[in-house]
């Protein structure tokens, strides 16, 4: 990665290139930088929600075990459990799961939008520093 220095000073990238980074390129990687940040923080929050959907599928599931129909189930909301019946705690289970996917749709839209930044991104810093940046994530 290409060590960046003041806006008017010259950087040695390689030893047969001498490129200049401007305050406008900085500010195009420092952009980078933060929207590929946001766009990891919105991708751990997809797969809380996705995590959240799943435990919402497992209680439905287990609610379908339950023999008595007018059997009470505590069902916690918030801080307190209460007891209700299964059909009403399904519901509220079914209206949670469709809150939880809708935000789950927003979220995958949200980074869709930051990836068409990114993108454009690397096309311009690409295009002016060649192999000299390096703007690929590192496997792990």
């Amino acid at each position: 990665m290409a060590t960046v220095a003041p806006a008017a000073a010259k950087s040695k990238i390689s030893a047969d290139s001498e490129v200049q980074i401007t305050k406008e390129d900085q500010g195009k990687i420092n952009t980078f930088a933060n929207t590929n940040a946001k766009m990891n923080d919105v991708k751990s929050d997809i797969e809380k929600k996705k995590k959240e959907l799943m435990n919402l599928e497992d209680a439905e599931n287990d609610l379908l075990l339950l023999d008595g129909d007018e059997e009470l189930v505590p069902f916690r909301i918030g801080e307190v459990f209460i007891k209700m019946s299964s059909d009403d705690a399904n519901q509220l289970i079914e209206t949670h799961k469709t809150k939880v996917q809708e935000e789950i749709n927003q979220l995958e839209a949200e980074v869709d939008g930051l990836k068409k930044i990114l993108a454009d991104l690397k096309v311009k810093l690409y295009g002016k520093f060649g192999n000299n940046i390096n703007l690929e994530e590192d496997e792990d």
